[in-house]
């Protein structure tokens, strides 16, 4: 299928079925350079079954896979797996990719992290550590970013500085960024399209869209309702359209 010149991956219909149960179906989902999706659904729900299948690691059972040829991903798992007994220092950890030294350390720079260099992966808060895996995904030059729950484990003032890491470096590399992630509220601002996946694609569009939408309103109930007023409380002294949203919602108090 012919694709435009921006798209990075893209499904169609795309369904997963596993020991006769159905895993995804009918799923359709694009990522394009330089815009963040954020996939969101309740634990089940599917997501890192997609995100799986855009990755080549799980095969469809139907509908049509697009990715580019030759694309550059850069991958951040959920969790990091290391044995305990064997120290392993963040340098030592990241050049494991094959990388020199210098794009070791320019890639900690650019996550705000040259000084975990030496330190060993044990001793790293959750916020250290997500950073570093963030640098060691951005190794890999990538075109697409992949990140599993990047701030699991992180604090709620860490959640929004690796947020605006993030997007900074959306903007710097010119990037597509496929997020999975639990909570939106707290990737709002920086969001292009929300895909709200529940084994199939619920609903999917703007993020102001998709909290207002009954769909969505299900999944999360009125837990999302109040996530989404406190970030327009936070935020509508810059975004007017989310103030709006903030008004709509008011009855709902």
């Amino acid at each position: 299928m012919a694709e435009a010149v921006n798209t990075l991956v893209k499904t169609d219909q795309l369904s997963v079925v596993r020991g006769g149960k159905t895993l995804i179906d009918n799923a359709s989902v694009v990522v394009e350079a330089g815009k963040i999706v954020t996939l969101i659904g309740p634990n089940g729900a599917g997501k890192t079954t997609l995100v799986r299948a855009l990755l080549g690691l799980t095969q469809p059972t139907s509908g049509e896979l697009y990715r580019r040829p030759k694309l550059r991903i850069g991958y951040m798992p959920q969790k990091l797996h290391l044995d305990p007994s064997l120290p392993m220092t963040v340098q030592r950890f990241l050049t494991l990719t094959g990388r020199k030294a210098t794009e070791v350390r320019h890639s900690l720079e650019r996550t705000g992290a040259p000084h975990l260099l030496g330190q060993p992966m044990q001793a790293l808060s959750g916020g250290e550590t997500q950073r570093v895996l963030l640098a060691r995904a951005l190794l890999q030059k990538p075109e697409l970013l992949v990140l599993d729950e990047p701030v699991q484990g992180v604090d709620v003032a860490g959640q929004a500085a690796l947020y605006a890491l993030i997007n900074d470096i959306r903007t710097e590399l010119n990037c597509g960024v496929l997020l999975i992630s639990h909570d939106l509220h707290l990737v709002m601002a920086t969001t292009d399209t929300v895909v709200c996946l529940n084994g199939h694609v619920c609903c999917h569009g703007h993020p102001e869209q998709v909290t207002s939408h009954p769909a969505y309103l299900e999944l999360f109930g009125h837990k999302a309702e109040a996530q989404v007023a406190l970030y327009t409380h936070h935020h509508d002294h810059a975004h007017d359209d989310c103030a709006e949203l903030d008004q709509d919602h008011s009855h709902h108090a």
